[in-house]
């Protein structure tokens, strides 16, 4: 039985170099917006649109990692690294083939997937030229996700984080030297995502081949395992589902209210989903020791991680949503150069400041779960919390507030009424047990 002490140190092992891993990803994202920002405000609404379709598809398939980690883990704890090291390459050739077929169809469904948000003509432009280019980097972005989690199955989050600083390093890089350097415009910032994003796939080949000849793992796919990584994943794909339906209904509704408040949101958004993966450190933490746990069939610690994180969880949002409020007022002009639209977003902002200790929480109740495999119930309740939410946002829509007004009504039905519906439906699963399976 691991002490309170030990436990801290485990979980701050696997959360501290999970973190910077995580902000990996919408730190591509920052990149882009800063540097497509000082384009203009028609390329930044055009990358708000691209963002939200990319972040729809690539989100739908994040059970990649959330289901290659507590089955890799659950074999881990069970002390079988070499069927935990083979599941983790059958969820890597899972996600190639996946991404494969997504790139291809994506390319092709661009214009009408950016017809369906009704732009104006010259930000439509804008968004079909990155989501066109940005579709070829999907397949990597797929391999990275499933790589990541057979990694963190095996309780190591410090390699994922060395190859996330590597990619994020590359794509800063090129995206200047692109778009600036070149002359691409829109188009330099996803070129430069993409070569980073492929770049990233090189360096996990080499880490995963190497657990492969240390533990005499299959490299080759496995048809039973392939199909068990996607059948575990089934139920998470649903979870996701819901996530994505309300993050692009808020898009919608920003679209609606004109091109400087999609533009906001933008930035908004950018700067929530950045809070989100910092916050997720827990969760992945969270998942790591749950999976290993259950696989070793101590339900104990199982509640001793949870405890632990939870807690966490909360003081983090407190200290996120500090600092967010703290640099409310000169965010926007980081992002633009504009001071309009940094008085635009600000009320906004407060209100995600305020909300962060809410999603902290959701956050790590979300992982332990992930981590247990209680994936359907999480996609159940992913549809109910839709249910107070949808009406809300449709009532912002019909209103119609304009400027910093309407972005901080936005924000509020958002991390408000939406993730306030997650903290009570997850919470009220950990109250129980029924959530904890035991075995390998």
């Amino acid at each position: 039985m691991a002490t309170r002490d030990t436990l801290n140190r485990d979980i701050l092992r696997l959360a501290v170099p999970a973190l910077g891993a995580l902000i990996a990803e919408p730190l591509f994202l920052i990149v882009d917006a800063a540097l497509v920002g000082h384009l203009g405000i028609v390329p930044l609404a055009g990358l708000g649109i691209a963002s939200a379709v990319l972040q729809t598809i690539v989100g739908l398939m994040v059970f990649l990692a959330y289901s290659t980690t507590p089955a890799v883990a659950r074999r881990f704890g069970a002390g079988d690294p070499t069927r935990a090291v083979s599941v983790g390459v059958d969820g890597m050739w899972l996600a190639l083939g996946l991404g494969s077929v997504l790139a291809l169809g994506g390319f092709f469904a661009t214009p009408g997937l950016v017809e369906l948000f009704g732009a104006a003509p010259d930000v439509a432009e804008q968004a079909r030229i990155y989501l066109g280019l940005s579709m070829w980097g999907l397949p990597a972005m797929l391999v990275v996700f499933a790589a990541t989690g057979l990694l963190r199955g095996l309780q190591d989050t410090v390699t994922p984080l060395w190859i996330a600083g590597f990619g994020f390093a590359a794509n800063a890089l090129l995206n200047w030297l692109f778009i600036y350097g070149f002359g691409w415009g829109i188009a330099g910032s996803a070129a430069g995502t993409v070569v980073a994003q492929w770049a990233m796939v090189a360096a996990y080949v080499l880490v995963v081949g190497r657990l492969v000849r240390r533990h005499s793992a299959s490299v080759r796919p496995q048809r039973d395992g392939v199909r068990g990584s996607a059948r575990s994943g089934g139920w998470l794909f649903l979870r996701t589902v819901s996530l994505r339906v309300a993050f692009l209904a808020t898009v919608g509704v920003a679209t609606g209210l004109g091109t400087e408040e999609l533009a906001g949101w933008q930035v908004i958004f950018t700067l929530f989903s950045t809070a989100a993966f910092a916050l997720d450190a827990l969760a992945i933490a969270a998942q790591a020791l749950v999976g290993k746990g259950l696989g070793a069939g101590s339900t104990g610690e199982v509640q001793r991680v949870l405890r632990r994180t939870v807690a966490w969880g909360g003081w983090f949002g407190i200290i996120v949503g500090g600092m967010l409020a703290a640099l409310s007022g000169v965010i926007g002009l980081v992002f633009t150069g504009d001071p309009a639209v940094a008085a635009l977003i600000q009320p906004a902002l407060l209100v995600l400041a305020v909300a962060q200790p809410i999603c902290g929480i959701v956050f790590v109740l979300d992982g332990v779960l992930i981590g247990a495999g209680d994936a359907k119930y999480l996609a159940i309740v992913g549809v109910v919390n839709l249910v107070p939410f949808l009406p809300a946002l449709l009532l912002v829509g019909l209103l119609h507030p304009e400027g910093a007004g309407g972005l901080a009504w936005l924000a509020v039905t958002f991390f408000g009424v939406y993730m306030l519906a997650r903290l009570v439906t997850l919470g009220r699963r950990v109250r129980g047990t029924v959530w904890m399976t035991v075995g390998g």
